[in-house]
């Protein structure tokens, strides 16, 4: 017995050296796989350098969890973890974009939820096209401003608002340009949440409301073409969606 309490402590002692040690060199490439599930495969970070407690990735969007048609933001995404949050199994980690994200977010993670602070970033729009339907279709361009409130993720619930302003957009099917601004406001209020679409300004005017879930998302609204450039839009609002009437087409999706 003595001998055995005698060698404790150096055990105790290599131990935990060997647990440091493996903690410390956890690579960045461990994060990945966790950031694709949580967002089911359309939000990626590829590329990954560093560790998990220093480390960076570049960030993919793709509309399919098999990366066809993806679309890479420039820069890339930075952050640090802090260590002993994870003594109290807690992940506290602060995040930035080294181009389009001047200001840090900070995550903070346990087996109850997660929550991410407010923040912004600022993309070019054909960085949408990596979602698919109907950005790739329509090849669109201009300025694309994503900016959120405090975003709560308790089990399968979420709670928190996105805001998505469109500025002067384009597109490679229509000669007008631009088309006009549109704003995007999510609203996420547990198990679903809320999608309002509106016109800012504009020739194209566009609106509607839908619903989001894990199961399922439907959006319903309507796009027609201001009194002077209807003859110009017609072309475009025909690949929009079916006429309700002669000016304005259905903006309908199911999911």
């Amino acid at each position: 017995m003595r001998r055995t309490r005698a060698a404790l402590p150096p055990l105790i002692v290599a131990g935990l050296s060997v647990f440091i040690t493996l903690m410390v060199m956890l690579p960045a490439a461990w994060i990945v796989p966790q950031f694709t599930r949580v967002t089911a495969g359309h939000v990626n970070l590829v590329d990954p350098a560093g560790s998990l407690w220093r480390g960076s990735a570049t960030l993919m969007l793709a509309a399919s969890s098999d990366g066809s048609g993806a679309t890479l933001l420039p820069g890339r995404v930075e952050w640090t973890t802090a260590f002993l949050p994870l003594l109290t199994g807690r992940v506290r980690m602060t995040m930035r974009q080294t181009e389009a994200m001047p200001d840090a977010v900070m995550v903070d993670a346990s087996l109850r939820g997660s929550t991410m602070s407010a923040g912004a970033i600022a993309v070019p729009a054909t960085l949408l096209a990596g979602l698919g339907a109907p950005f790739n279709t329509l090849d669109i361009d201009g300025n694309v401003r994503l900016a959120w409130t405090d975003w709560r993720v308790l089990g399968r619930n979420t709670y928190g608002q996105l805001v998505v302003t469109l500025d002067d957009i384009g597109s490679r099917v229509s000669r007008v340009k631009p088309l006009g601004s549109y704003r995007v406001a999510m609203q996420a209020e547990g198990a679903s949440a809320t999608i309002d679409l509106s016109t800012v300004k504009g020739p194209l005017l566009l609106d509607g409301h839908g619903t989001a879930s894990q199961e399922s998302t439907s959006f319903e609204g309507t796009a027609k073409a201001a009194p002077e450039a209807r003859e110009n839009l017609a072309g475009l609002l025909n690949l929009l969606g079916r006429h309700t009437d002669p000016d304005t087409v259905a903006l309908v999706l199911q999911r």
